[in-house]
């Protein structure tokens, strides 16, 4: 029996392929992005996630903490992450959810089962994606699941970040439908900088999936001040025109919302701009990009 670590599983998801989609989301992924929207994904085990909007310095969890991690002081509550152990006790009589463990071992058939809740939304076009964190960290876990998703009749879509081995790509690219390919960075030494590797296997994998005459959107975050440079658009639309594989192009506009998950996590985020990049010129962008390749280019 093969398990997965999962942080979480989205119903009625519309933005993570076409249709009605549950989306699995994966714990482990090898980059370090400064923008990271899901930074819980991240780290392959479990963490504590605390929100101290929602607490309500009741005092449960210091009182079960076989670790001591937790503490009010002056009716504040303290964490402690050096002593915590991720247990779970205090995250179980938390009576308003300001403590959660993220990241649970979950079966092939126990995520079959929550997907199951859906199927009869999913009509033709819906169906399972499954992200991350990057869903290759946990290879075999996801081959399994691809291939139950196959049995079943289900359509896949997989988020990647192309950092893969190609062999674990290749072993389940005849179970996916699209793969959804994140494109960081075209510049090498940029790509370097902002997300801890070079590009050169992720465009590798991208010219692999061609070969396989896979279905690939690319999805691209614009970052604001990192990658929203002309030559970089241009780039982009030189990938999606070189390759038949490709059917269309997502631009990603950044969003702040991973800040607080980093921070809720007891991590922070070496890229710190608070501001969402601004529709209108997430827009102009998508009309640059337009003029330069014949493959669709909208916003995600």
């Amino acid at each position: 029996m093969v398990n997965g670590t999962v942080f979480n599983i989205q119903h009625f998801s519309l933005n993570d392929g076409p249709g009605i989609r549950t989306v699995v989301f994966l714990k482990g992924c090898p980059l370090s992005c400064g923008w990271c929207h899901n930074p819980e994904g991240k780290e392959p085990g479990k963490q504590l996630l605390f929100n101290p909007k929602a607490c309500v310095g009741c005092g449960r969890c210091a009182a079960v903490c076989p670790q001591q991690a937790h503490r009010l002081e002056n009716g504040e509550h303290r964490l402690d992450r050096t002593r915590c152990t991720v247990c779970g006790a205090c995250a179980a009589v938390c009576p308003n959810g300001a403590l959660e463990v993220l990241g649970k071992q979950s079966s092939v058939e126990e995520v079959m089962a929550e997907i199951a809740k859906d199927d009869l939304f999913f009509g033709k076009d819906g169906g399972v994606t499954v992200s991350g964190g990057e869903p290759f960290s946990q290879p075999d876990f996801v081959l399994c699941l691809l291939k139950r998703c196959r049995e079943k009749g289900y359509s896949v879509c997989i988020e990647t970040s192309g950092f893969a081995k190609g062999e674990n790509i290749d072993a389940c690219a005849p179970y996916v439908d699209r793969f959804l390919f994140d494109i960081k960075e075209t510049d090498r030494q940029r790509h370097r900088q902002w997300v801890g590797v070079d590009n050169e296997r992720i465009l590798a994998n991208l010219a692999r999936l061609n070969r396989r005459q896979a279905t690939v959107i690319l999805r691209c975050p614009i970052i604001p001040e990192v990658n929203d440079r002309l030559e970089h658009l241009e780039a982009i639309a030189a990938l999606a025109n070189r390759y038949d594989a490709v059917q269309g192009v997502e631009l990603m506009p950044y969003h702040p919302l991973g800040l607080a998950k980093a921070a809720q996590i007891g991590g922070q985020q070496t890229y710190d701009r608070t501001t969402f990049l601004e529709k209108e010129t997430a827009s102009d962008y998508v009309a640059y990009m337009q003029k330069r390749t014949d493959k669709p280019v909208s916003l995600g």
